[in-house]
């Protein structure tokens, strides 16, 4: 049975894993719109990752025996400066998701309550690969400068994001 607090704090977290959704299919609104396809798919993708984290946490709260209570979540941004700026801001993002974790892990602690720290473990792990890579994908953006050149052969790279998944059959991870 989870504490009341810790309801509320699994509910917060559900709607951020939401919110992420929505902001990475508005980023790769705006890459698609910005003849971007591969950066498209990459954050098409990625807001896929997030529904399914949303879900994740949909369930974990029912299965404790709490309830879910959907919130309303802020517009997330239509229009980016750049590529750049769309991935800085992904940056920034699993920066702040990674922060709201490990608060919700800490309160787990302090609750005493080893299920929903075990269940938080997974997020804590895959938040630094989240991390890593929006960070290197913002280094080689910086790295590419004004480079039309460099910017499409990057939105080729990340095009393949899933390919090989795709290819054996299974969904895109």
């Amino acid at each position: 049975m989870l504490s009341h607090g810790m309801e509320g704090a699994l509910n917060d977290q559900l709607k951020q894993e939401l919110f992420s959704e929505h902001l990475y299919l508005a980023m790769a609104a705006y890459c698609d719109a910005s003849s971007l396809p591969g950066f498209s798919r990459w954050l098409e993708i990625q807001a896929g990752e997030e529904h399914d984290h949303a879900m994740r946490f949909f369930r974990f709260i029912q299965d404790r025996g709490g309830r879910v209570r959907l919130q309303a979540s802020p517009q997330p941004p239509l229009e980016f400066a750049s590529p750049l700026e769309v991935f800085e801001q992904a940056l920034a993002h699993e920066r702040e998701i990674t922060s709201m974790i490990d608060q919700i892990y800490v309160q787990a602690g302090a609750d005493g309550d080893h299920a929903s720290q075990a269940f938080l473990q997974g997020f804590i792990t895959e938040q630094v690969e989240e991390e890593r890579t929006a960070s290197q994908i913002v280094d080689t953006l910086r790295m590419a400068g004004d480079s039309k050149t460099a910017l499409l052969m990057l939105d080729r790279e990340l095009a393949q994001r899933g390919a090989a998944a795709v290819a054996l059959g299974s969904p895109p991870a």
